[in-house]
């Protein structure tokens, strides 16, 4: 059986063990990454498609004739044409639940950097301005405690259930809004009686028609002057624009964002201006510990073996 691996480097940054998975295969290839003209010809005469990124769209399906099966090395699906597989009888599987360890204490860690004022301290004990201080410390920016504040999830998955199991270790009260387009579930609240209540807003659900723009202009006014806004769900869900101007203008005490509505920003973004206070930016990294790199390959493995034996794992098709 011929196996190739489209994108490893979106991956691998020579840090995990692939032993496992090259040993299902007869021929295993693997590159780096791979440029939309090149993927017709790295996956003729393959078996199985693994892919992080890389998009197969139906005309590269159709002309795959030998493909059976493709491994998306992630939760999200829309890189791949699923009607399309469906109809030509490629089976497809993805990994689910490997970053929610990585993510939640991503969450937590910019949380706490924002309550702490962790990087302007920091800059200050580098710069000199501490060298400088009369006193033995330095309290020039406010620090605030999580205990007795009020987290509000939106998005109560497993990455959402993971952000408020920490945050009860840390005192703070979670109140979880109800699923955007969804059935009503009792002890949730609606988002509009959420957000007035939250201390601290935590994005956690997926990217849809229904999130889009969800928290906007409007949606931030009804949060309380001074709270925290933190997102290491989708940048789309943020109007980006709108958030730049709450932080501007002080409605929001800060916030801190893992994702961007593009990514790479290589044609810039709202929230990368450099008069922007108290708002942190990570590259959409949350995700990506070692441990959860590697259970991602683990879970890689798991589906291709079922699939061999005819038993399909995490089918999303």
């Amino acid at each position: 059986m011929k196996a190739v691996f489209l994108d490893l480097n979106s991956l691998d940054c020579d840090d995990l063990n692939l032993a496992a998975l090259e040993a299902e295969f007869s021929s295993f290839t693997r590159y780096p990454a791979t440029a939309p003209k090149q993927v017709a010809g790295r996956i003729a005469g393959a078996d199985v498609v693994i892919v992080n990124k890389v998009v197969l769209d139906r005309e590269t399906l159709s002309a795959a004739t030998q493909l059976k099966h493709i491994c998306i090395a992630a939760t999200g699906t829309n890189n791949v044409d699923l009607q399309t597989a469906s109809e030509l009888g490629i089976s497809v599987s993805n990994c689910q639940a490997y970053g929610t360890a990585s993510v939640s204490q991503h969450v937590m860690a910019l949380m706490l950097a924002l309550h702490t004022n962790l990087i302007p301290y920091n800059e200050a004990a580098r710069n000199g301005k501490w060298a400088r201080s009369e006193q033995f410390c330095l309290l020039d920016y406010p620090i605030q405690e999580l205990s007795g504040k009020t987290l509000g999830i939106v998005g109560y998955g497993n990455l959402g259930a993971g952000v408020a199991q920490l945050a009860g270790a840390f005192g703070m009260n979670v109140v979880i809004a109800q699923r955007i387009g969804g059935d009503t579930v009792g002890g949730r609240l609606a988002l509009a009686e959420l957000l007035p209540q939250v201390d601290v807003l935590s994005l956690h659900c997926p990217l849809t028609e229904e999130t889009r723009d969800l928290i906007d202009a409007n949606a931030i006014d009804q949060m309380k002057t001074g709270a925290f806004l933190i997102n290491a769900s989708r940048g789309g869900i943020v109007n980006e624009n709108d958030l730049a101007d709450a932080l501007r203008r002080g409605k929001l005490a800060g916030a801190a964002t893992d994702v961007l509505s593009e990514e790479p920003p290589v044609n810039g973004n709202p929230l990368l201006a450099d008069d922007i206070p108290n708002l942190i930016i990570t590259p959409h990294s949350a995700w990506g510990s070692v441990q959860a790199r590697q259970r991602i390959v683990d879970q890689v493995t798991e589906s291709i073996a079922g699939f061999k034996r005819g038993e399909m794992i995490r089918q999303v098709n």
